[in-house]
């Protein structure tokens, strides 16, 4: 099941991301697109090139010969497309997904802000013109999914990775997120009077999940990917718009487990970053007991990534803030 974890990472990005330019605009009636994408870079750029190089240690451990153009590939984000998983960090191929939607993000707000009649539609809290355009985007993709995984069946990697057939996850984050900031008393309104029904939704179609490997199915990888990211977003939407979610949230899990969950999701990009390297060191101690391995992947994982956080990452964002410092947002 751990492939659907793309997908909660997808929908959660999408919300997130989306929402520092929703409330950029709402402060300022603009948004700097280019001082948006420096300050992420400083979040990426740093922990992915500088352990990048990790990932080339398994070729001259197997003796095999790096091809450095697909080297570069992932170097430049493009390895979803050029060799489908990425070519050393083969997990890299999400963040490449990560970065167009970044990129296509600032573009789509710089031809929204262009225009007056399309920033008025777009922004407006009275008509449904955003919520329309992002269900017809989430249609489109879906129906591009289905086109290539029938006319290029062959294609199995490439159609589980590529940009346009993933990028609908995180565009029902942005979808979320609008919501969220825009229209949020007409979302908890509904939410609330379908709260329950929309519960057993996600439930129900992320059910099928443990049952169905996805690299070889075409329901997986046509209308699955769908299901699972509405799921994912139903579950946001409780987070987001139940106001004692975490009492709740307490009364399942001690303080303890939270606390723990609270640090590790705080570490996630650079346990990401990390941990398929984690796995191949792991690899070479062949245990025969997988469960071994796989506490030691775990251990190992937010370990270092923990490490590489506080010691590293955190080192690049106060270089971030001292020379590109965040804008006052208000709530």
């Amino acid at each position: 099941m751990g492939w659907i974890g793309v997908d909660l990472f997808f929908v959660l990005s999408g919300f997130l991301v989306s929402g520092l330019l929703f409330k950029e605009y709402q402060n300022y009636s603009k948004i700097d697109g280019k001082r948006f994408l420096i300050r992420r870079g400083f979040k990426i750029y740093p922990i992915f090139y500088l352990f990048y190089l990790l990932y080339l240690i398994p070729f001259f451990v197997n003796d095999e010969t790096i091809d450095f153009r697909k080297v570069l590939t992932d170097l430049l984000f493009v390895q979803n497309y050029a060799t489908g998983w990425g070519y050393g960090y083969e997990a890299s191929w999400s963040l490449a997904v990560e970065e167009h939607f970044y990129f296509g993000l600032v573009f789509a707000f710089y031809l929204i802000l262009k225009s007056t009649k399309l920033r008025d539609n777009f922004f407006s809290t009275t008509n449904f013109f955003t919520e329309r355009v992002l269900l017809l985007v989430l249609l489109i993709v879906l129906l591009l999914r289905i086109f290539s995984n029938v006319y290029f069946e062959g294609q199995f990697i490439r159609n589980f990775t590529m940009t346009h057939l993933r990028i609908d996850a995180l565009l029902f984050g942005v979808l979320i997120s609008y919501m969220y900031y825009f229209k949020q008393e007409f979302l908890r309104e509904k939410f609330n009077n379908l709260k329950y029904y929309l519960l057993f939704l996600a439930l129900l179609f992320l059910s099928f999940t443990p049952f169905i490997k996805p690299l070889n199915s075409f329901f997986v990888k046509t209308i699955g990917f769908t299901l699972v990211y509405l799921a994912f977003g139903i579950l946001l939407c409780f987070i987001l718009l139940i106001s004692n979610i975490n009492k709740i949230l307490d009364s399942f899990f001690s303080k303890f487990v939270v606390d723990i969950v609270a640090k590790i999701g705080f570490c996630s990009y650079s346990i990401y970053v990390i941990h398929t390297f984690v796995i191949f060191v792991v690899k070479q101690l062949k245990f025969e007991n997988h469960y071994i391995s796989f506490a030691l992947v775990v251990f190992f994982s937010c370990f270092l990534g923990y490490f590489m956080t506080h010691y590293i990452e955190k080192y690049f964002l106060k270089v971030r803030e001292h020379y590109f410092p965040s804008k006052k947002i208000s709530k």
